[in-house]
């Protein structure tokens, strides 16, 4: 489980796991939840492309998150996020099959991108991450108040100077660089529980924003540790782990706050 070819796995899981833990805090408390589950499997086409051009494919898939952003911001003016960001994954859907009916030589990577290959992760790809990630946690910590007070007012951060929808457009960036990188580790599928599971858990235990930062990040660092070293020993997928591990840490979180606190909220747009 420590050999040396073991290693890449290791660090590019834990990178993953502290940028989810980061970002995942907000998409709960912006309840952007079905964003977080969108924008992987809209980026999904953008790795069968880059294939076809014979270019690395996180190119692709930080390309397509991007045009995800754009997609889902334009379509937004027009009607409901929801609405809007759903009608982007059809679209994207929709051109990933196009795109992956044009090639014979994607079936493994298919399979790695929708369920996760940490375990064959290359050094490569473990830069890029880190890479991604440096950049993901950065920008976070820059918009970590306008974007906590927007999350929380929408309508103080606007009397403060701050544009809610270029709040709204800047998180949905670091969503998608953030998800870009996470998508090869633990799978289109998973990256969902990822993100939403231990961030989720981790409000649900403290309402200090740092605090449950810090805790999301954890739990996050505890579920893609335990899922590697499963995968490891069992030969299953790691988003197998990745899912099961989120969804016990949701649920273990809404069953510590319906009986410790049951009163208990932190204001925002999304109550436990």
């Amino acid at each position: 489980m420590f050999a040396a070819f073991m290693t890449h796995t290791w660090i590019a899981g834990t990178l993953v796991a502290m940028v989810a833990g980061v970002v995942g805090f907000f998409v709960v408390i912006r309840r952007a939840a079905f964003a977080a589950h969108v924008l992987p499997l809209g980026a999904f086409p953008g790795a069968a492309a880059a294939n076809l051009l014979g270019v690395n494919e996180l190119f692709g898939l930080v390309a397509f998150a991007g045009l995800g952003v754009l997609g889902i911001g334009q379509l937004e003016r027009w009607g409901r996020r929801e609405v809007a960001t759903a009608l982007w994954l059809a679209a994207s859907l929709a051109l990933g099959t196009l795109f992956l009916s044009m090639t014979r030589q994607y079936s493994q990577q298919v399979y790695a991108l929708l369920f996760g290959e940490v375990l064959g992760i290359s050094e490569a790809a473990v830069v890029s991450v880190a890479i991604l990630s440096v950049l993901a946690i950065a920008a976070m910590a820059i918009l970590f108040r306008p974007l906590l007070l927007d999350s929380l007012s929408p309508e103080l951060c606007q009397a403060a100077g701050a544009s809610s929808r270029r709040m709204e457009i800047a998180f949905l960036g670091v969503l998608a660089i953030s998800t870009a990188m996470v998508l090869p580790v633990v799978g289109a599928l998973m990256v969902f529980s990822l993100m939403v599971g231990p961030a989720s858990c981790a409000r649900a235990l403290t309402d200090e924003p740092r605090s449950a930062v810090l805790l999301s990040v954890g739990l996050s660092l505890a579920t893609v540790w335990s899922a590697i070293a499963l995968s490891y020993l069992s030969n299953w997928p790691v988003g197998f782990f990745v899912g099961t591990l989120g969804a016990l840490s949701y649920t273990a979180g809404r069953i510590y706050r319906r009986f410790a606190h049951p009163s208990a909220a932190l204001p925002g747009r999304e109550t436990p």
